[in-house]
């Protein structure tokens, strides 16, 4: 579990969040949404470290990140993975070198341990045969299928994405949320997920977190959100196509009652 608490974050005069609190559970899926400048991308680089807020704290199990030491904040970030938005491979590594790289840098694992754990991971997420092809000979829904592999092998209990569906088909977006669902329930991982894309908020938004302009606007989850009545929440949504259905759904629930 995470648990924002107060969070206020400022660069020079301009206030970046204002006094946001929120608790990311394990097991669910927690989604961050909003429009461009609203404030997800500081907000997750404060809870991963990256940035100190100016007020607050980011408690995990109860630890404040930024008052921990050297050794536990260490020991902290190892276990947590990243999804990145770009998938951050390296091109000139096979999959399974990719896959192997935290364990290399962050265990004293035996060769045929690391060997063993990156199988496992490669066949959890549906590449069991991918092991020495390079990024540049997959297509984009098995490079970030790869990501994913990578981000689960040190077995983190937290796991951060950001953008999970950026540049995939609808299709392929349905079988990466699938997956971010079923590790997040299989490991009880606390697992945050910074998206703009309404079908992943619809499929997998266990808790949804919507920021707009620094501030937490709306909180609940994706069997609330179309039952909103909060006016920007409500902009935000229904501007997706896909949530036109769901808009309709609305309006014929309110004339049923």
């Amino acid at each position: 579990m995470i648990e924002i608490s107060h969070i206020q974050k400022k660069f020079g005069d301009r206030t970046i969040l204002e006094d946001i609190s929120a608790v990311m559970e394990a097991g669910k899926c927690n989604l961050i949404i909003g429009t461009s400048g609203s404030g997800k991308t500081v907000l997750t680089k404060c809870m991963v470290g990256l940035f100190k807020p100016d007020q607050g704290q980011i408690l995990f199990n109860g630890q404040d990140m930024h008052g921990m030491d050297d050794k536990d904040r260490k020991e902290l970030r190892r276990q947590i993975g990243m999804l990145f938005q770009g998938n951050a491979l390296f091109d000139s590594m096979t999959v399974e070198e990719n896959v192997v790289f935290p364990l290399d840098m962050f265990t004293a694992m035996s060769r045929s341990e690391k060997k063993k754990r990156v199988n496992e991971v490669l066949a959890r997420v549906n590449l069991p045969d991918a092991h020495k092809k390079y990024p540049a000979e997959i297509s984009g829904g098995m490079k970030k299928r790869v990501g994913i592999a990578r981000s689960i092998v040190l077995n983190p209990q937290y796991l951060f994405c950001d953008e999970p569906n950026s540049g995939l088909d609808p299709q392929t977006s349905m079988v990466i949320d699938q997956l971010i669902q079923d590790i997040t329930k299989e490991f009880n991982i606390t697992t945050i997920v910074v998206t703009h894309d309404m079908n992943s908020v619809m499929e997998i938004g266990d808790h949804i977190l919507y920021l707009h302009q620094g501030r937490k606007q709306w909180e609940g989850n994706n069997k609330e959100i179309i039952f909103s009545k909060d006016e920007l929440l409500n902009k935000f949504i229904f501007a997706s196509e896909f949530l036109q259905d769901a808009k309709n759904m609305r309006m014929l629930e309110s004339e049923k009652k």
